[in-house]
């Protein structure tokens, strides 16, 4: 069996090549900066600079009830009982969800009337949050006089 035997000109090209791929790597932070600098527009960040106003939180608090409520009604029996039974709820998921409402997904329900995927993600927080709420609040029934 032969041994394999590295000749001295392989480790210099390996630490040069090594030298040259951190050069390399390290250089490319740079670009990034320019184009923040230049304002290029970077599609997976959403702008941090314009805040919700308190018209549009409201306007968006009050329509996504209502949305909530008819959403609920669709198959009920008896709409005017499930209607009162469903507004407080609908209505505490709206105010949890308006807490943290970014101006695009108000722009995105108030005038254009989409759904976009991170209101459905808030709707399930808000919704876990809410009902969770009232589910405690329920305390189970005492069998045979004993607590």
């Amino acid at each position: 069996m032969k041994t394999l035997t590295f000749p001295k000109n392989f480790f210099f090209a390996a630490s040069i090549s090594l030298i040259i791929l951190s050069y390399v790597t390290g250089c490319s932070d740079s670009e990034d900066k320019k184009a923040v600098a230049t304002g290029e527009h970077n599609p997976f960040d959403h702008p941090h600079e314009f805040p919700v106003t308190d018209i549009q939180k409201h306007k968006f608090e009050h329509e996504f009830a209502k949305q909530c409520v008819q959403n609920e009604l669709r198959n009920s029996i008896n709409k005017d009982v499930d209607e009162e039974r469903y507004a407080k709820p609908c209505m505490c998921i709206a105010t949890y969800m308006m807490k943290d409402l970014t101006a695009q997904e108000a722009k995105k329900f108030i005038t254009e009337h989409e759904n976009p995927r991170s209101l459905q993600i808030k709707f399930d927080s808000a919704a876990y949050h809410c009902l969770q709420q009232k589910a405690q609040s329920i305390q189970e029934p005492h069998m045979f006089g004993k607590r």
